[in-house]
């Protein structure tokens, strides 16, 4: 049953003059326990797609329904508790608060909800534990090293159990170890918590854990059935794929 789903999906812009098709009439349902990868070149609107599924860009044209209801029909307050209550977005840059402890870092979007300090810990310290941090509760972002401080922007973006996860690269800043457990952790909530996981990439072996795989070029979103392995392999790619 589809929890996710984008119809006929738009978003144009104006850059030098010229038009850019960063989303071009996307179509595609994500099930309530699926993970599905969208690979693509840099600059193929795959950041855009994510930020239009989140409700932080309206769409040209075109619907995105979560569990029925219009995202791109929110208002602005209305946007804002949708992220909070049914969307963990794991974006590309940390935005983590310094001189804040990784704990309550990963606790944020739990204690703005309402959580008190102490319950909204435990929690953060349990996603944390989970991904290799239970020695760096307290540490700040400063004395993180990169791959950590993604970490600790995974685990507050898992917290609350959201019944969407958006995850913009999140293991650009890891080591293939890191990457590949962390992909099959959002893998596994996906499949035992019933979320939808949507993953951009460029790593073709964390796309490979996905269940359904898509390429994203020009706007454009094709159904992807071999691996891809480069950005060469991606630009070639479309020629014999079937439109999503």
């Amino acid at each position: 049953m589809s929890i996710l789903a984008l119809e006929g999906v738009v978003k144009h812009y104006r850059a030098g003059g010229e038009e850019v098709r960063a989303v071009d009439g996307v179509s595609l349902t994500v099930a309530a326990g699926e993970m599905v990868a969208v690979q693509g070149p840099s600059g193929s609107g795959k950041t855009t797609l994510l930020l239009l599924i989140a409700g932080l860009l309206s769409p040209d044209r075109g619907t995105i329904r979560l569990a029925g209801g219009d995202i791109s029909a929110l208002s602005e307050d209305e946007v804002s508790d949708y992220l909070m209550r049914d969307v963990g977005f794991i974006y590309q840059s940390y935005r983590l608060m310094p001189k804040v402890s990784s704990v309550e870092n990963a606790a944020l979007k739990m204690l703005v909800g309402g959580m008190s300090m102490r319950e909204a810990k435990e929690h953060a310290a349990m996603w944390l534990e989970r991904l290799g941090l239970g020695d760096r509760l307290e540490h700040t972002p400063e004395q993180l090293s990169g791959g950590e401080r993604q970490r600790v922007a995974i685990a507050r973006a898992l917290t609350g159990s959201p019944r969407l996860i958006l995850a913009d690269e999140p293991t650009g800043n890891l080591d293939s170890a890191r990457s590949v457990q962390t992909i099959e952790l959002l893998a596994s909530l996906a499949h035992e918590n019933r979320a939808a996981v949507v993953l951009v990439t460029h790593d073709a072996e964390a796309a490979q854990l996905a269940d359904r795989r898509f390429l994203l070029r020009d706007g454009r979103l094709l159904h992807q059935q071999d691996p891809v392995t480069s950005d060469g392999d991606l630009q070639r790619a479309s020629a014999d794929r079937t439109e999503a």
